[in-house]
């Protein structure tokens, strides 16, 4: 099941911020060729994570969700494919939505006959999130095409390209992640200090 994250996917291409190449490079010297490849790169990122989006809100419209109702399944289908299913506290962090919003959330998807709450774990408390019998095969028809043209396009690349692609968006999503946990944490970089005008 396609998810918006990197091989990696920890971060999202769409994700990536406003700002053009030259401010991501962080005014290392790069200019000319490498400045406008990087501007490149970046704009294909965003691009294909707004492509991705897209996605998602058509698999939403399709099955007669709300958007961030259908991500949230998407990232439980996703997490089941990759043999990790998803508890609700880790769910609630891939969505970005606070514990009582992912509650509601799984509520509806769960009358809605989309999910089920299993206790798979030794810890009895512990709840895992699993995609119902009826949902996954319309989330495969949904994907199928775009799993497929997705797999023949990196089909053309050799498996040394995919390798570093890999670790190309691997370090991508440790910078984001350590950007979001530090001068992001309260929301936004800490504003820059104001001259004191009354300072002589």
């Amino acid at each position: 099941m396609p998810n918006g994250h990197g091989a990696d996917g920890n971060a999202r291409a769409d994700e990536v911020g406003p700002v053009g190449g030259n401010a991501v490079a962080g005014g290392d010297g790069a200019t000319g060729h490498d400045a406008s490849r990087v501007d490149r790169v970046m704009d294909g990122l965003r691009a294909f994570g707004a492509n991705y989006t897209e996605f998602t809100r058509r698999f939403a419209a399709w099955l007669g969700l709300h958007s961030t109702d259908a991500a949230a399944l998407v990232e439980i289908l996703y997490a089941e494919d990759q043999g990790t299913p998803l508890s609700p506290a880790r769910l609630s962090e891939r969505v970005s939505l606070s514990s009582g919003a992912t509650a509601i959330l799984l509520k509806r998807l769960e009358q809605a006959g989309h999910i089920v709450r299993t206790r798979e774990s030794t810890d009895r408390r512990v709840v895992t999130l699993r995609s119902s019998p009826d949902i996954r095969p319309r989330a495969m028809a949904f994907f199928g095409p775009y799993s497929e043209r997705m797999a023949a396009a990196m089909a053309a690349y050799s498996p040394q390209e995919i390798e570093r692609f890999e670790r190309f968006l691997g370090g991508l999503r440790s910078t984001m992640d350590s950007l979001l946990a530090d001068e992001y944490r309260d929301g936004g970089p800490a504003p820059a200090p104001r001259d004191d005008p009354r300072t002589p």
